[in-house]
């Protein structure tokens, strides 16, 4: 008999149920339908073999991951090789994707079966599971999906920062209101100004252009020679500027105050700002565009494109619309007062702005529209779900348009949409390699920089450590070479040579250094010992040079190791009868105490 077993995922882990009666069960399935809801009688034809839970969310997501993708992962290939039975001929396994279970039969061999009364039963088994398994309430097992759901959902859409079109839709609704007050300002500055050089209106005719020569100008009577090449950058029109200085001569202006003209320039300086300001967004907005969207942008142009997308709300949407909705997407009201007074509905909306539908012909403004709107849906819904953008498909569908254009015009037949779309396809998959290569040559610059950054942060550090003591070296080689010519300076002079050689009468070894220095043992003989009790003291309150040479001894040891080499036998007798006075000299103290 062929023993019967249902695997079933939860977002809590994986549960193997057994069922009873497998051949009467299958001879009755309306039964088994109306056991589904009644748990008493759901418990009698369905047992919980084993319940596998996962360690954690990221193991769960992981093996959800691994069930979308027709993937057995370890965790159920431990779950069925344990707790079902070892005569695989024997056992049917029941899933609920036929996915899973191909791949289950492939790789366990486990007969796995889909459909009928097994859906039946793991829609039972999703209504009771809180029921089935021990410790597991029916709030945990909905927050275990809703924490599984939301992952799963971010792991699988694939969130690209240059491809967002809410900053088109900020960006479109803000140049729209842009143009709006520029215009209405333009206006003030026209009337305003106008007061005082009313010809200035009929020779310029640009909004901007007239508030900088508003800005310029000032008062009209200083307007002469020597500002007619600044009139003419302005301009950009010789004939124009010398045109403005004849009519400042003659003006039937009135005359203003000078109040009244720092507030006129600096509303005109105003409008000025904010006109570059919209030349900036414009840029903007076609750098988005080109990233976002760059078929459409191609189609049909950049604002036209951004209009249709702030309109449906995302290019998510706009894709989704089909293209008759497109046709007339912002003539929502003539549409539905057609509808209301049974007359004729609108032919074309937003995508009038577009040059095809001024091109055409009265007879084929209709026409072109509905050809138009269909290549616009299909440019948006390759822009929303192509994975490398490129504006290849929006230039063919162009082609056609001009094509379909010109067929209405003269009868020449277009190409078959066929054809195109070949071509663009092999274009695409060129434009899509250049583009990855692109991309792989930036990333192995970027990694280059990064490791060379890395070397030369590992190369300073060493050398720092290591000219840390040069330096301290340095710092202290330079107060020596000061103490030296301290020392050279009084006996170059002649003058008080005892103070120099006595540094500090506490070190005995001072006296011979200063010999073998000297080289004069008669000179040192007698006068040394009593200026070591009467000079030092005296020197020290006095002399600061004196005070100064206090450290000079451990100079003298590098002066010792240079000179030995030079000194004869009359060094070393000088050294012998200073020992021999020393010697006499303590025994004095000790008989005095």
């Amino acid at each position: 008999m062929v023993l019967l077993h249902v695997l079933f995922e939860h977002a809590v882990g994986y549960a193997l149920l057994a069922l009873k009666e497998v051949e009467e069960i299958s001879l009755l399935q309306p039964q088994v339908e109306e056991c589904v809801l009644n748990l008493g009688k759901f418990h009698n034809i369905v047992r919980l073999v084993a319940f596998c839970p996962f360690a954690s969310s990221q193991v769960a997501l992981e093996n959800a991951n691994a069930v979308s993708e027709g993937i057995v992962h370890e965790d159920l290939r431990l779950l069925l090789e344990t707790h079902l039975p070892s005569k695989k001929k024997k056992v049917l396994l029941g899933v609920g994707d036929p996915k899973i279970g191909a791949a289950i039969q492939e790789e366990l061999g486990y007969n796995c079966q889909t459909g009928g009364v097994i859906a039946e039963i793991l829609r039972g088994v999703r209504l009771h599971f809180h029921n089935l398994v021990k410790g597991l309430t029916d709030v945990s097992a909905c927050k275990a999906q809703l924490g599984l759901g939301h992952s799963y959902s971010r792991a699988k859409v694939k969130f690209n920062v240059n491809r967002v079109d809410n900053m088109i839709i900020q960006s479109i609704s803000l140049l729209d209101q842009l143009d709006k007050d520029i215009n209405t300002f333009s206006m003030r500055v026209r009337e305003w100004y106008g007061y005082h050089f009313p010809e200035l209106v009929k020779i310029v005719n640009d909004n901007a252009t007239y508030c900088r020569l508003a800005q310029f100008i000032g008062n009209r009577r200083e307007l002469n020679e020597e500002k007619l090449e600044k009139l003419e950058e302005l301009t950009m029109d010789g004939a124009k500027a010398k045109a403005i200085l004849d009519a400042s001569r003659s003006s039937m202006g009135m005359d203003i105050s000078a109040i009244d003209l720092i507030n006129i320039e600096s509303f005109s300086n105003r409008v000025v700002s904010l006109s570059e300001y919209r030349q900036s967004l414009h840029t903007y907005l076609r750098s988005k565009m080109s990233q976002v969207a760059p078929s459409l942008s191609a189609l049909i142009g950049e604002a036209v494109g951004a209009r249709l997308i702030a309109h449906a709300g995302s290019l998510t949407n706009l894709a989704k619309y089909p293209a008759s909705t497109v046709q007339i997407l912002g003539a929502e009201k003539a549409l539905f007062r057609a509808l209301k007074t049974r007359g004729n509905t609108p032919k074309y909306g937003l995508i009038f702005h577009s040059t095809f539908i001024g091109r055409a012909a009265a007879k084929n403004k209709g026409r072109i529209s509905r050809y138009l709107a269909n290549k616009c849906s299909i440019a948006s819904r390759i822009d929303c779900f192509s994975e490398v953008p490129t504006s290849v498909f929006g230039e063919k569908l162009r082609e056609q348009v001009e094509e379909r254009l010109s067929f209405y015009e003269t009868g020449e037949i277009p190409r078959k949409n066929l054809e195109v779309m070949k071509e663009a396809m092999v274009q695409a998959e060129e434009a899509a390699a250049e583009i990855t290569r692109k991309l792989e040559k930036q990333e192995k610059k970027r990694l280059k920089k990064e490791k060379r950054r890395l070397a030369a942060l590992a190369l300073v550090s060493p050398e720092n450590s290591s000219s840390t003591p040069e330096e301290c070296e340095e710092v202290n080689e330079k107060p020596k070479k000061k103490k030296k010519r301290l020392q050279v300076v009084p006996q170059e002079n002649g003058t008080e040579d005892p103070p120099v050689s006595l540094p500090k009468p506490k070190k005995k070894k001072s006296f011979p250094k200063e010999e073998l220095v000297n080289s004069d043992p008669e000179t040192s003989g007698g006068s040394l010992p009593k200026k070591k009790r009467s000079f030092p003291r005296e020197e020290a309150l006095s002399d600061p040079e004196a005070a100064g040479n206090r450290s000079v001894p451990k100079k003298r040891k590098v002066s010792l190791k240079e000179e030995p080499l030079s000194s004869g036998p009359e060094a070393a007798a000088a050294a012998g009868t200073k020992s021999s006075r020393k010697k006499k000299k303590r025994l004095r103290k000790l008989s005095q105490e």
